[in-house]
């Protein structure tokens, strides 16, 4: 499922895909996978090859993937569990209307009927293909816009409920761009080779896919150029991904009123009627775009918007239909520009569906299975050790002046911790799913998203909800609600166990915990204070001394490169390197003080407790990538490439050193001069 039909509706920060496996509750306290070791390797010398390389060298990428480590082979497996309760539920068809498991289970079993959804073709798109062939000017033009909106494709913009940036307690109405095909603007308007190839299979694509849809080669090209042109206009026009980055760069309230000067051609009262919405005041991420929005409505011919509008439906549901689109899709999103190889079994790609569009009535069953209280306890016991650690850290720090030391104390008291699933689940009764066909489902479920999260507008913010489904292997930190949230996907194995160690515990999910409650002190995170409001509660000097720190990360991430030499942007990758930094050392204190008052921790397999915590990381973080991969996440994933993860935070940090005995000199040893702290 594309990102831009049915987005997530909150800004986040995360730490990352996490792939993860369920619990082995008869497994003894175990410690790190010496086998996993590469020990012709110096741990001072290249400790990402020293903690995994004989494992990623005996097990090369799947096809199907785009990296691999023992974390994404754990949460394929994961995905396995997934499968098992669909199957399981699926086989039931007298469950009760509306329940999770008529829910999950009957759109299971539509997704996995290969033939019939290969029988209905393109059919089951026609409908949202019609709204755009019957536009003839432009009040049916915008009308088209609003209903395929509300079908969740979100083009040329789309309209979210975000929390106010100045007052996060209530919900407003967020304008923000979108509308472009290709990963973000640089695709469109960067000569170097990768991106010039990227538009050119791009357009490839595009006449490939009109012409599936019964288009004449000859006028699925043109149509192809034309989408092209539209697009290209409007990624001029948007921010790249490093000034996306600025909280400021998008916080842009107004009043409706306003909103209607900034685009007069577009018919924002209809709109907002449509949607059920009352006009009040609202932010734009991106003015400069709506002006170029506004242009083309302006300027650009009816024929011209329906080409493109045609593209953005067939290129939104495209991986729903049959498998002509999907393997066409595949191929240029995930082959040419990912590097993979051939698509996962459909089963597999189903789970993953479900859990998109219906991840809280599938989580329900996955937390009963798969999430013990013991698990919840113990992971709720480490989030209080590490925040005990960032207060000892903040309090600690001999550059910032008591008055700012305050304000950060404060915001650090007030962080809310969400931990394996929600306390209240998501109410998914009035979406209509049946077997009869995977289409509708993912249109209906589509649908509920975008009118559920429309009617969080204009009301205060509920904090019970949640921006991931608890089977999600992942985790987030929200600076509109100062929160951080641990589905229980990544609460398993090889993350966390109640049956780990506590080094090894502390050193794979204890750091991802440090890492999200540092994105509360990251480049994005500082601008917000303790009530989640875009406000610099910083002292001026201070403020100056934490963006030197923070230019020391960049400067070190700056000088890594991928395959081809092209280097990673630092600045794109700051906040998530200082979650790193941060977070690599507020879990090697907390882990430190859970030992307190225990017997002493033991040496296993001939490694010290800490040099544990340190392989457990280098070990979670060992992941082998695909080059093509590596291009997408240097040019717009603001996290690093896995290599770098573990180079990057330990080559800055003393105790690393020391476990290891590496001198000063050593790879893994950045001189004082250059070495970062920021935290």
């Amino acid at each position: 499922m594309k990102g831009r039909r049915v987005r997530q509706l909150i800004p986040v920060l995360l730490a990352g895909a996490l792939a993860t496996s369920g619990f082995s509750q008869t497994t003894p306290q175990k410690g790190i996978e010496t086998s996993d070791l590469d020990r012709k390797v110096d741990p001072c010398t290249n400790f990402f090859d020293f903690a995994n390389g004989t494992w990623r060298a005996q097990h090369p990428i799947p096809a199907s993937m785009d990296r691999w480590s023992r974390r994404w082979e754990a949460g394929e497996a994961n995905k396995d569990q997934l499968r098992t309760i669909l199957d399981e539920v699926s086989r039931h068809t007298d469950q009760p209307k509306g329940s999770p498991g008529q829910l999950t289970g009957d759109f299971y079993a539509a997704c996995t009927n290969q033939t019939a959804i290969d029988q209905a073709g393109l059919t089951p798109l026609l409908p949202l293909l019609d709204k755009v062939a019957k536009i003839h000017d432009r009040p049916s033009l915008e009308q088209a816009i609003i209903e395929l909106q509300a079908d969740g494709v979100q083009v040329p913009f789309s309209v979210n409920g975000i929390p106010n940036f100045h007052d996060p307690q209530n919900v407003i109405a967020f304008v923000e761009a979108g509308g472009l095909g290709l990963p973000d603007r640089d695709y469109y308007v960067k000569p170097e080779k990768r991106f010039a190839d990227a538009r050119a299979g791009y357009l490839d694509h595009v006449a490939k896919i009109f012409h599936l849809a019964g288009a004449s080669e000859a006028d699925a090209k043109n149509a192809a150029q034309t989408v092209m042109t539209f697009e290209t206009a409007l990624a001029k026009a948007s921010l790249d991904n490093v000034a996306l980055r600025d909280p400021s760069s998008t916080d842009h309230k107004m009043t409706f009123a306003q909103l209607e000067q900034l685009t007069p051609d577009f018919d924002w009262t209809g709109y907002y009627k449509s949607a059920s919405l009352a006009p009040a005041d609202l932010n734009v991420d991106q003015p400069e775009f709506m002006k170029e929005v506004e242009r083309q409505l302006a300027s650009t011919s009816v024929d011209d918007w329906k080409t493109y509008l045609r593209w953005q439906v067939l290129d939104a549901y495209a991986d729903n239909l049959s498998q002509p689109f999907v393997d066409e899709h595949f191929a240029f999103f995930q082959k040419q520009l990912a590097g993979v190889g051939e698509l996962k079994p459909r089963p597999t790609r189903c789970a993953e569906q479900t859990d998109a569009l219906l991840g809280e009535a599938l989580g329900q069953e996955y937390v009963k299975r798969y999430f013990p209280p013991e698990a919840k306890a113990r992971a709720r016991e480490m989030v209080g050790n590490i925040i005990a650690a960032m207060h000892d850290t903040i309090q600690s720090l001999d550059w910032m002046t008591p008055p700012t030391k305050e304000k950060a104390l404060q915001k650090l008291s007030t962080l809310n911790v969400k931990v394996g699933y929600p306390d209240k689940w998501k109410d998914y009764s009035s979406v209509a799913i049946t077997r009869d066909s995977y289409f509708n489902d993912v249109l209906s479920a589509s649908r509920f998203l975008v009118a559920d999260n429309r009617s969080t507008i204009g009301k205060p913010v509920d904090r019970s909800r949640w921006g991931m489904t608890p089977p999600t292997s992942n985790a987030y930190y929200n600076p509109l609600l100062n929160e951080i949230v641990f589905p229980a996907g990544i609460l398993q194995p090889p993350a966390f166990s109640v049956n780990y160690t506590d080094a090894v515990n502390y050193g794979a999910i204890g750091v991802v915990i440090g890492h999200e409650i540092s994105h509360g002190f990251d480049d994005q995170g500082s601008r917000f204070d303790a009530q989640g409001r875009l406000n610099n509660w910083w002292d001026a000097e201070d403020d100056k001394k934490f963006q030197a720190k923070t230019a020391c990360v960049v400067r070190q991430f700056d000088g890594y490169t991928i395959e081809g030499g092209i280097h990673i942007n630092g600045k794109l990758v700051l906040g998530e390197s200082i979650g790193d930094l941060a977070g690599l050392k507020i879990a090697y204190l907390a882990f430190q003080k859970s030992q307190q008052g225990k017997p002493p921790a033991r040496t296993i397999d001939g490694f010290t407790p800490d040099q544990q915590f340190f392989i457990a990381w280098g070990q979670f973080r060992g992941d082998e990538t695909r080059p093509e991969t590596q291009r997408l996440m240097v040019q717009g994933d603001p996290h690093p490439v896995a290599k770098y993860r573990v180079l990057g935070p330990l080559s800055n940090f003393e105790p690393f050193a020391q476990a290891f005995q590496c001198k000063p000199g050593s790879p893994m040893v950045r001189s004082e001069d250059v070495r970062c702290v920021v935290w």
